[in-house]
C-alpha cells in the first residue's frame, strides 16, 4: 500500500466512458496543463529527465552488496543469497544489471520487480526481472501483499515472499510527479525547434494597400512560406503592390528562453531529488559546492534507495531466522572517496582518544576485525606498553 492511498485513501471507484478526462489516467495519458502527454518514454526525450534516471539507476547498479554477518561483520560468501545480491542474478544476468533494471522501472513506472526462483528446499537459486505492467499489487484485508502477474499461462498469484519489490519516495513515480514540469521542458523543446526549424524567425504580418480576397492571401502566404522558411530562411524579401512586412513576435532574449529552460532543469532535478550540478547545470557550480553536493548525492538521493533495495533482498532472500544473523549492505567507499580525508583524520582521533577500538573502525571501513583488535589502548603512543625486561646483571669480576 503507498504512501499516498494510506494517507488519503483509496480513490472511489466509478465508472468510466473513453471520452472521460479521467480515462486516461489508465493509460497513463493524463493530459497536462500544456496538453503533452507525459509518460516514461516521452519524458526520457528531455535530457535532464534521461541524466537523473541514468544517474540514480547506474550508481545503484555500479555499486557492490554484500552480505554480512550481524555480530561480526565478517561477509558471508557461503549464504546462498550472497551471489544474488554481490555477483549475478541469473545466468545471464549480473546483480549490478538487475538493480539498475530495476531502478529504471521504479523511477518511469513507480515499480520495478524481480521474480525469485528456488531450489526444492526453498533455497533462493535465481533473481528475474518481471515487467512492471504485467504486475499487479494487491493485499490481503490484514495488509499482507500478493502480487498477479500475468503470464503467457494466464494470471499467477504470488507471495510477496517471491517477488522482489522496490518502489521510489510514496510508491509513486517522480515522472508521474513531476509531470507538469517535464511537459514544460517538452513544450520549450518543441517551441525552440519549430522557431529554428523556420529560421528562428518571429511571426509578422505582410500588410497591402489593396484588398485581397482568400485564395489571393493563401497564395501569397504559401509564396511567402516557401520562399523564407526553413534553409531558406534569412533572404531578402521582395514585396510587391506596395506590400510591407511587420515583425511582432518577441526576440529569444526578449523572453529569457535561456533561462527558463534552466529553471526546469532545477524542477527536474527537485522531482528526481538530484543537485542541480550533478545534471550538469553548472551556473551556480564551483569546485567547493559540487564536492558538497556529492555528498548530499548520497545523502539525500541515494541513501533512500539503498535502504529500500537492502530490505528487499532480505525480505525474499532471507528466512525469518537469517534475518536475524545477517544484513544487506552496499559499499559505498567509492562514492564518499571525495571525503576520504575527512573520514580518516575522524577516526584517528576517535582511535587516539580511546573512543573506538580498531575492530570498530574496521567494522566502519566494512574491513572483517583483527584477533587483538578489540583494545581501546592509543596505538600512537607507548604509555601502556609494557615495562621492558630488566637487564641481565654483569659480574664485576
Amino acid at each position: 500500500m503507498s504512501l499516498f492511498t494510506r494517507l488519503f485513501g483509496a480513490p472511489e471507484a466509478k465508472a468510466l466512458t473513453l471520452t472521460d478526462p479521467e480515462a486516461f489516467g489508465l493509460f497513463g495519458l493524463t493530459p497536462t496543463a500544456t496538453g503533452i502527454h507525459v509518460s516514461g518514454n516521452s519524458a526520457l526525450r528531455v535530457p535532464a529527465v534521461a541524466c537523473a534516471v541514468a544517474l540514480i539507476s547506474e550508481t545503484i547498479g555500479a555499486m557492490p552488496a554484500k552480505a554480512h554477518l550481524s555480530d561480526t561483520k565478517e561477509t558471508a560468501k557461503d549464504l546462498a543469497a550472497y551471489k544474488l545480491v554481490h555477483d549475478e542474478a541469473n545466468e545471464w544476468t549480473s546483480a549490478g544489471q538487475l538493480r539498475e533494471n530495476l531502478t529504471i522501472d521504479a523511477l518511469l513506472t513507480g515499480n520495478g520487480y524481480a521474480h525469485v526462483t528456488r531450489l526444492s528446499d526453498g533455497t533462493p537459486f535465481e533473481l528475474h526481472r518481471l515487467d512492471p505492467h504485467t504486475v499487479q499489487t494487491e493485499y490481503e484485508p490484514d495488509g499482507e501483499p500478493f502480487y498477479t502477474v500475468q503470464t503467457d499461462a494466464g494470471p499467477r498469484r504470488f507471495s510477496y515472499r517471491d517477488i522482489l519489490h522496490v518502489q521510489p519516495f510514496g510508491g509513486v513515480s517522480p515522472i508521474t510527479l513531476g509531470r507538469e514540469a517535464i511537459a514544460l521542458s517538452l513544450a520549450f523543446e518543441q517551441h525552440v525547434a519549430s522557431l529554428f526549424a523556420n529560421g528562428a524567425r518571429p511571426s509578422g504580418i505582410i500588410k497591402s494597400d489593396k484588398v485581397l480576397d482568400v485564395e489571393a492571401k493563401k497564395k501569397i502566404a504559401a509564396s511567402w512560406f516557401n520562399t523564407h522558411a526553413g534553409r531558406s530562411a534569412g533572404g531578402t524579401a521582395i514585396l510587391d503592390e506596395g506590400m510591407s512586412y511587420d515583425q511582432l513576435s518577441m526576440t529569444l532574449a526578449d523572453a529569457q528562453f535561456a533561462e527558463n529552460r534552466l529553471e526546469q532543469i532545477r524542477e527536474i532535478a527537485r522531482v528526481f531529488r538530484v543537485p542541480p550540478t550533478m545534471l550538469f547545470e553548472l551556473t551556480r557550480g564551483t569546485w567547493s559546492n559540487t564536492e558538497e553536493m556529492a555528498r548530499q548525492f548520497y545523502a539525500i538521493t541515494l541513501k533512500p534507495w539503498l535502504t529500500s533495495w537492502a530490505w528487499a533482498y532480505v525480505r525474499v532472500l532471507f528466512t525469518p531466522e537469517e534475518r536475524a544473523a545477517f544484513y544487506v549492505e552496499f559499499v559505498t567507499d567509492d562514492l564518499l572517496t571525495t571525503n576520504a580525508a575527512a573520514r580518516a583524520g575522524a577516526y584517528g582521533q576517535y582511535r587516539s582518544m580511546g573512543a573506538m577500538t580498531a575492530n570498530e573502525v574496521r567494522s566502519g571501513l566494512n574491513l572483517a576485525p583483527l584477533p587483538d583488535g578489540n583494545s581501546l589502548a592509543n596505538p600512537y603512543t607507548t604509555s601502556g606498553a609494557a615495562d621492558p625486561a630488566p637487564a641481565p646483571e654483569v659480574d664485576a669480576a
